[in-house]
């Protein structure tokens, strides 16, 4: 005897793009779906409502649809998905108005027309924050490209001041005393392109790629580049004096370690010596170099007040004639200040804890 052909509960639900299907079989064995015409058609073996039998039904949609239906297989059910051709809202899933016996509401997916509009735009803004994201790039790989441009960056600079340092140290065991009065020609173009990079640093710690604090350091670069352009780069006389070898090289020693330091942070490497090194040289060349920044300021002075140069006179009725050497003694006294904190600082460093 035949087994009879029976037609299976189906339930449905929808959104704005999408029907699901969910027909009511368990065990289903080669099912048949296809969508020919706008209408749905579903064959198959499985057990249903009236036992082991071959199911069938046929569904003429309400709107027109795409004709390749996707289904999944579970062991209590076939899930139906069929995309809309256009996305919009039906007021009902068939053609005809009177529901088949068959058909009912899926109350576990069912929404109505405002909540699936707030679920399509919940959608939307998560696809579109992916992208975002995607153009942005993962996390991960963001860390990774800070991580390699603060490499390049340290080794940029660990280069030009290891070529200073270099230069300075061989032309002074091959020409001794002699090399102090002809440093700023031989070097300057180099530290120019050092202390000019290094104004990175402190923009990086601005918009906080480093955690480096802001105001240290660029401190640090103003002093640097007030003594280089102004007081070196200007006085052709300031040029030819010794002064300029001790600052070039306390500059170059301190940063020969410091950068190689930065470096091996930024791909997480950690030697001993090193670190020991950048954090033991600085002690005593920190105010080693302060004091030879402030000999230079000194011996400027009664150049600055000589020439004349960027001094100017106040606007009537005050008519006093300011002299750039004015400036040149606040800025020793902000030297001395500095000074002065980093030896407190120093100091309770190595303080013993109670």
């Amino acid at each position: 005897m035949e087994n009879q052909v029976l037609t299976p509960h189906v339930y449905w639900a929808q959104r704005h793009r999408e029907l699901y299907l969910r027909v009511e079989l368990s065990d289903v064995q080669n099912p048949a779906i296809s969508i020919t015409e706008n209408v749905l058609h579903f064959k198959a073996q499985g057990h249903g409502a009236k036992g082991d039998n071959v199911y069938e039904f046929h569904l003429e949609f309400l709107d027109l649809v795409k004709p390749e239906p996707v289904y999944k297989l579970t062991q209590r059910q076939v899930n139906i998905t069929v995309q809309k051709k256009v996305s919009q809202w039906w007021e009902r899933l068939t053609k005809q108005e009177k529901r088949p016996l068959f058909l009912a509401p899926d109350f576990d997916r069912w929404l109505d027309e405002s909540d699936a509009e707030m679920e399509l735009r919940a959608k939307e803004e998560e696809r579109l924050n992916k992208l975002r994201l995607e153009s942005q790039g993962s996390p991960e790989t963001l860390i990774s490209l800070k991580k390699g441009y603060l490499f390049m960056y340290n080794l940029v600079q660990f280069l030009g001041f290891s070529w200073i340092f270099v230069n300075m140290t061989v032309r002074f065991f091959i020409l001794g005393k002699e090399s102090f009065y002809d440093t700023f020609h031989t070097v300057a173009d180099m530290m120019y392109f050092c202390q000019m990079l290094a104004a990175v640093e402190s923009i990086n710690a601005a918009i906080g790629v480093t955690k480096t604090p802001v105001i240290p350091s660029l401190s640090q670069l103003l002093g640097r580049n007030f003594i280089l352009f102004i007081v070196f780069g200007t006085v052709e006389e300031m040029q030819s004096k010794a002064v300029v070898f001790f600052v070039f090289y306390i500059w170059s020693t301190v940063e020969i370690f410091r950068y190689p330091f930065y470096m091996l942070s930024c791909i997480d490497m950690d030697w001993k010596v090193l670190t020991w090194l950048r954090y033991t040289v600085w002690i005593p060349l920190y105010p080693m170099g302060c004091l030879a920044e402030a000999v230079s300021v000194i011996q400027s002075i009664p150049i600055f007040n000589e020439t004349g140069r960027f001094s100017f006179t106040l606007p009537y009725p005050v008519k006093i004639k300011v002299r750039f050497s004015f400036f040149l003694q606040i800025y020793l006294i902000l030297l001395f200040l500095e000074q002065t904190h980093w030896r407190i600082c120093h100091a309770e460093i190595f303080l013993p804890t109670s």
